[in-house]
């Protein structure tokens, strides 16, 4: 299996920075990409950013410009640098990794326990 430790998150003022970490171990073969998705309250979980082991990275267009995704694939982790952060990027931030495990061919996602953003003046 792989686990997930996050690290990060906060509360913040509108315009301020946090920067957001997740260091995968466990039986990895290989990660196949790593990323982050939020849940506000009420609503359905998305995709804030991923990075692929292609190095192809996607982002959700109202964090486009703000937020940076970096990997570091010597050590398995992954970091959300977010800036200009606005009320509406409240949520609870979940790390996910897609990665295949113990076997090559054993493949799923995983995903971190979540750790709170909270933006408010």
């Amino acid at each position: 299996q792989v686990q997930l430790v996050e690290s990060g998150g906060g509360s913040v003022q509108p315009g301020e920075s946090l920067t957001l970490s997740c260091a995968a171990s466990g039986s990895i073969e290989k990660i196949w990409a790593m990323g982050w998705y939020r849940q506000a309250s009420g609503k359905q979980r998305e995709l804030v950013a991923v990075v692929r082991d292609t190095g192809n990275e996607n982002y959700l267009d109202s964090v486009k410009g703000r937020f940076t995704i970096s990997r570091d694939s010597a050590k398995n982790t992954v970091t959300l640098q977010m800036d200009g952060l606005m009320s509406e990027d409240t949520a609870v931030y979940f790390c996910y990794v897609d990665a295949s495990y113990e076997f090559y061919w054993r493949r799923r996602d995983f995903w971190g326990q979540g750790t709170q953003v909270a933006v408010a003046s």
